[in-house]
C-alpha cells in the first residue's frame, strides 16, 4: 500500500478526516416526533422545581440554620437544566430562548441581591449573579454544543466556571448528561447518580444544613437526587401552565422576598 493511502482511508469517496470534519462541524439532525426517552411532562416538572426553589429561597432568607428548606430546595436546579434540554431539541428559534432567559436574568438581578442581602451591601453583591444567568450560559454552551460551534461552547463554559455563578459549571454537566443520554435514559439516570456520589463525603461538619447519618455527614447537594425519578421517568400529569408564569415568577418572588427583608 502506497504512503497516501496507508494514511488516509476513503470510505465511499471520502476521506476518513473529511468525515471526523464533518461530524464536528455539522449540526445534528434532530428525528422527527419524541427527541426524548425521557419525561416530556415539562410544565408538570417546572411547577415541582418552581415550588422547591421557593422553598428554598424562603429557608434562605428567613431560616438560613434549617436544613429542610435548603434540602427541598435541590430538587429545583437539576430540573430546570432538564427543562433547558428538552427546550433545545423542540425549539425552532434558540436565539430567542435564549433572549427570553437573559431579559429575566437582567431584570432578576437587583431582586435576587437585595432578596438575601441588605440595601447597603447591594453594589458589593452586584456581580453574585442569580440563576437565570447559569441557565443562560449552560443553554448557550449546549446550543454551541448541538451546531457544533465549539468555541462558543468553551467559552460559555469558561465563563460560568471561572465567574461568580450560583451553581458554577454544574448547568453544562448536568445539560450534557441530559442531552447525550435522551434516548438511553438507564445510563442517563446512572451517570446523573454518579456526579452526586462525591456528597457522601464531601459534608463540612461545621455546616448547619449538613445532612448527619450516624457519624458521616454528607453534603446536602446529595438530595438532588430526589430528583432522579422526576426526570428520568415519564409522568403524565396533564398540567399545562402559560411558559410566561415561570419566567415572571422568578423575579416576582425575589421582589417580595427582598421587600419582606428590607422594608417591613
Amino acid at each position: 500500500m502506497k504512503h497516501d493511502d496507508a494514511n488516509t482511508v476513503h470510505l465511499e469517496g471520502e476521506t476518513l478526516g473529511a468525515r471526523i470534519r464533518r461530524a464536528l462541524t455539522t449540526p445534528a439532525a434532530m428525528p422527527q416526533g419524541d427527541r426524548l426517552k425521557t419525561n416530556l411532562d415539562t410544565d408538570f416538572l417546572k411547577c415541582i422545581a418552581i415550588t422547591a426553589m421557593l422553598i428554598d429561597h424562603i429557608g434562605g432568607a428567613f431560616f438560613p440554620q434549617v436544613g429542610i428548606f435548603r434540602w427541598i430546595g435541590r430538587l429545583a436546579f437539576p430540573i430546570f437544566c432538564y427543562c433547558l434540554t428538552v427546550g433545545l431539541l423542540y425549539t425552532r428559534n434558540v436565539k430567542k430562548y435564549l433572549l427570553r432567559l437573559g431579559i429575566f436574568a437582567l431584570v432578576s438581578q437587583p431582586f435576587y441581591i437585595l432578596a438575601f442581602h441588605p440595601v447597603s451591601r447591594f453594589w458589593e453583591n452586584l456581580t453574585n449573579w442569580n440563576i437565570f444567568f447559569t441557565l443562560f450560559l449552560s443553554l448557550l454552551a449546549m446550543a454551541g454544543l448541538k451546531a457544533r460551534k465549539w468555541w462558543l461552547f468553551a467559552l460559555a463554559f469558561f465563563a460560568v466556571s471561572w465567574w461568580n455563578f450560583d451553581y458554577s459549571g454544574t448547568g453544562i454537566q448536568l445539560m450534557l448528561i441530559f442531552y447525550l443520554c435522551r434516548n438511553r435514559p438507564g445510563l442517563g439516570a446512572a451517570l446523573y447518580t454518579l456526579s452526586y456520589i462525591p456528597a457522601l463525603w464531601i459534608g463540612w461538619p461545621e455546616d448547619p444544613l449538613c445532612f448527619r447519618v450516624g457519624g458521616l455527614c454528607v453534603d446536602w447537594s446529595v438530595f438532588a437526587l430526589l430528583a432522579l425519578p422526576l426526570i428520568f421517568c415519564r409522568t403524565h400529569s396533564g398540567v399545562k401552565v402559560n411558559r410566561w408564569f415561570f419566567y415572571v415568577f422568578y423575579p416576582v418572588h425575589l421582589a417580595l422576598i427582598a421587600l419582606i427583608q428590607n422594608l417591613l
